[in-house]
């Protein structure tokens, strides 16, 4: 049966998501290891379907200040990725790529946003590449954009996005791990509909 709604996906097809996250995580640890010269753990992903206030809880509050790094998707897969962290996550980035450690993201100069837009957009590509890889779409990726600024603001720009289409969010939740340090961040996937029935389509679902 056609998806509609993310929140109508059945556990099959949640299933299906949950695999190429995994992968996308696999390859987005491996990415990120030879940016930052340092071995990246992955804990296993979940897929979660979340309403506004859900994914605001899950990440922190409202007010929080965080990054983000934005990519749209065309071709055969219409959507967009979003790729959140926090302070933590930036400054031990920055302290492999820079040999620098910031007070916080007010204190963060051009270079070190330019290379969190960097390393956000590598990320992204690797997730993108396992959908790729997997079911053969040809997927083209806009140049990414980034932003800083509470994470109920940034929360909106996707919910605008699909407004029309779904009031949930995809977020695929796995940690990155360098040096026993966790690296909060979170990745939000969205597909417009068609895109999504064509993933299940193309996979046999």
């Amino acid at each position: 049966m056609k998806i509609r709604r993310y929140e109508e996906m059945n556990l099959q097809e949640l299933d299906v998501m949950k695999e190429i996250g995994s992968i996308g995580t696999s390859h987005a640890a491996t990415a990120l290891s030879k940016l930052v010269q340092k071995e990246v753990r992955i804990t296993i992903p979940q897929v979660h379907i979340l309403d506004y206030n859900q994914a605001v809880k899950r990440i922190g509050n409202e007010e929080e200040i965080v990054g983000a790094t934005l990519v749209q998707m065309s071709g055969d897969l219409n959507g967009l990725m979003l790729f959140l962290y926090n302070a933590d996550y930036a400054n031990c980035v920055l302290e492999r790529l820079l040999g620098r450690c910031y007070t916080g993201f007010e204190a963060m100069d051009e270079m070190a946003h330019s290379a969190l837009t960097e390393a956000g957009n590598i990320i992204i590509c690797s997730y993108v590449n396992a959908f790729t890889g997997l079911t053969g779409m040809d997927v083209s990726l806009s140049v990414p954009s980034s932003a800083v600024n509470m994470l109920g603001g940034i929360l909106t720009v996707p919910m605008a996005e699909l407004g029309n289409e779904t009031d949930r969010l995809m977020s695929f939740d796995a940690e990155f791990l360098m040096e026993g340090r966790k690296l909060p961040s979170w990745l939000l996937m969205l597909p417009h509909m068609e895109s999504l029935n064509e993933i299940m389509t193309r996979l046999g679902v």
